[in-house]
């Protein structure tokens, strides 16, 4: 009988998208490099932020590589327009502080939800207006998508984009101790979209807007444990449409003034773009990919 070779493992999809483009040119460049050599597959902008104009056009090059969504911010930095109730002194309020707000049922009131929405709109045109068309996916800086009285501003606006996807921080609660990777903060990131059957997750599915299915990418930045052990945790027992996030930069004055996570960004950055990132995902048989390449 003719031998007959045994039929190769299809390559497993994974969406790799950086956050934050538009915080600091050094973050700006260090995700087009990652883009235009293959490690990265999509990108999340700060389009409030001053570096997200004057980076639009070189990203622009390289549009064909990676998604390109919004990274909706509502910590830490001057909003849009103004916004009497979250920013009365013309700065977002820190993480924990609109945490707080979420869950004592203080962004759920018409004021404060209109104030949401228009700033999401605000974000929404300046990333347009930069980019020359609508943003591939909405996803939000430090999770805030998922907050009630955010995510419901959310979801209207991924109704009014055909297409866009939205990114889902949920996982299994399995995979997240087997990973064994800041399991108390990736539950509590998870639990702030009503974990894996409630909330945003429900909404998008009631709505019909497409979303990622796994999640990975969150570790403790002050651990000081090396990226390049990480990302194999990240990577394990990936499948269906699972996006990892990461946070590369090249340091610069302007990152070192408006963040303190100037070296792990530059040790992500080095990492993503090393051979040892490459040789990973050839002996795991992992294919990186846009959204639209994940079987429907």
């Amino acid at each position: 009988m003719p031998d007959t070779a045994p039929t190769p493992l299809l390559p497993t999809p994974l969406l790799l998208c950086a956050d934050d483009y538009g915080l600091a040119p050094g973050v700006n460049a260090a995700i087009r490099d990652l883009i235009a050599a293959g490690r990265l597959t999509a990108t999340s902008v700060m389009s409030l932020c001053p570096h997200w104009r004057s980076g639009a056009a070189a990203l622009r090059e390289l549009k064909d590589k990676a998604d390109v969504g919004l990274h909706f911010t509502l910590t830490d930095q001057p909003p849009l327009g103004p916004m009497p109730i979250l920013a009365p002194d013309g700065r977002l309020p820190p993480l924990g502080r609109l945490m707080g707000l979420a869950y004592r049922g203080k962004l759920a009131g018409p004021a404060a939800r209109a104030e949401i929405r228009d700033e999401l709109s605000r974000q929404i045109a300046a990333f347009t207006d930069a980019w020359g068309g609508p943003p591939d996916y909405i996803d939000g800086h430090q999770h805030i998508h998922q907050l009630p009285g955010v995510r419901d501003a959310v979801v209207e606006a991924l109704a009014d984009l055909p297409g866009a996807y939205v990114r889902l921080c949920g996982e299994l609660v399995a995979a997240v101790l087997r990973r064994g990777v800041a399991v108390p903060k990736t539950l509590l990131i998870g639990a702030l979209g009503g974990g894996l059957r409630g909330g945003l997750r429900q909404m998008v599915r009631m709505r019909g807007i497409p979303s990622n299915d796994r999640f990975a990418g969150v570790y403790d930045f002050a651990s000081g444990q090396p990226f390049a052990e990480l990302m194999p945790r990240f990577l394990d027992g990936i499948g269906g449409r699972t996006l990892v996030m990461v946070h590369p930069g090249l340091p610069d004055e302007e990152l070192r003034r408006v963040d303190t996570l100037v070296e792990p960004r530059r040790a992500e950055y080095d990492y993503l773009r090393g051979p040892d990132f490459a040789a990973l995902l050839e002996a795991r048989n992992i294919r990186l990919t846009r959204f639209s390449g994940f079987a429907r």
